[in-house]
């Protein structure tokens, strides 16, 4: 049987949903372009730093798809699924984003980035670490969560009216010749962007998943995968497409942001609407969580910046445990 005769076995709706697939991928990318242009242009033209951007708004943005998966989780009764889904973004976040966006262009990070951002992020990792050691989070951690959550955006806003640090200027002069976009224009492109971001993620995850269980692959499996990296490929095109630029404030940014906001915001705000058991998410899956955040701390301390290689490391170690992953799945 030739190749030719095994593409004519192939489904008709099978193709289809692979070019919805690829569709969804350009949607998302083209969105990420949109949201960088405006977040960027916002932050000049404000005189705030990327990284103040990064944090708020694009994070905000990025992680709707999370803030969805786990409020219908809530809603619909079964709120467990809210903490897996968030621990497995974050780990995505922080170990395949960085590690793809440090490959395409090293990341340079703030000092304040370091000082501050950094071990919050790393605080609220190991504070939910601790919250899931008695297999519950109740109304009381969910009010602990989103408290601090409240504190974050604070000490984020009111970082955005200093003075702006000088390594978070444009990444070269090009960018400083060019008209300065309107406040109401920036903002547009990156509503329109962030539309793009989650209308062309949900199009990937129920593509993809048809085509996986077209082809028989365990609900355990997409779940683990697809549905995983789905929903955090708003913060992946985001995140390298600002790398690629030298936007590296937006590119990290955007990546602590949405691990925070999963954590604090959506585990904080799902919770109070309903306490929810820990099943199915391990220790390993917790303190991965917490040891891709140190990494990228103890990479950020080198030179203020994750270089490629150290993006590379962080590739390789999601990697290994998405194969870790797996193998649990189907044994």
């Amino acid at each position: 049987m030739n190749n030719l005769t095994l593409l004519a076995l192939v489904p008709s709706n099978v193709w289809l949903q692979a070019l919805l697939l690829v569709a969804g991928v350009a949607v998302v990318l083209w969105g990420a372009d949109r949201l960088t242009d405006g977040s960027v242009a916002l932050a000049e033209r404000m005189g705030i730093p990327q990284i103040v951007i990064g944090l708020t708004v694009v994070a905000m943005g990025t992680s709707m798809p999370e803030f969805f998966v786990s409020l219908m989780s809530a809603i619909n009764g079964t709120p467990d699924l809210a903490v897996g889904n968030v621990v497995g973004s974050n780990i995505f976040n922080t170990l395949l984003i960085v590690g793809v966006a440090a490959m395409v262009a090293p990341i340079t990070i703030l000092h304040t980035t370091v000082r501050k951002d950094i071990p919050f992020a790393m605080v609220a990792s190991t504070l939910l670490l601790m919250m899931c050691l008695d297999s519950e989070i109740g109304r009381i951690d969910a009010l602990v969560l989103f408290v601090l959550f409240i504190v974050f955006m604070v000490f984020t806003v009111r970082g955005a009216h200093q003075p702006k640090p000088t390594n978070d200027a444009p990444a070269n002069a090009e960018a400083e010749a060019k008209p300065a976009m309107s406040p109401l224009k920036a903002c547009l492109l990156m509503l329109l962007g962030l539309v793009c971001l989650v209308l062309g993620s949900n199009v990937f995850v129920g593509n993809a998943s048809a085509i996986a269980h077209s082809l028989g692959v365990s609900d355990a499996v997409i779940g683990l995968t697809i549905v995983a990296g789905g929903t955090s490929l708003p913060e992946l095109a985001t995140s390298t497409v600002a790398a690629y630029r030298g936007n590296s404030g937006i590119a990290i940014g955007n990546v602590l942001g949405s691990n925070v906001f999963n954590i604090l915001m959506i585990l904080g705000i799902t919770g109070l609407i309903s306490p929810m058991a820990i099943q199915g998410i391990t220790t390993v899956d917790l303190t991965m969580m917490v040891v891709s955040i140190m990494m990228l701390w103890l990479f950020s301390f080198t030179k203020y910046r994750v270089e490629r290689w150290e993006g590379a490391a962080l590739a390789i170690v999601f990697i290994g445990y998405m194969a870790y992953l797996i193998s649990a799945a189907v044994a």
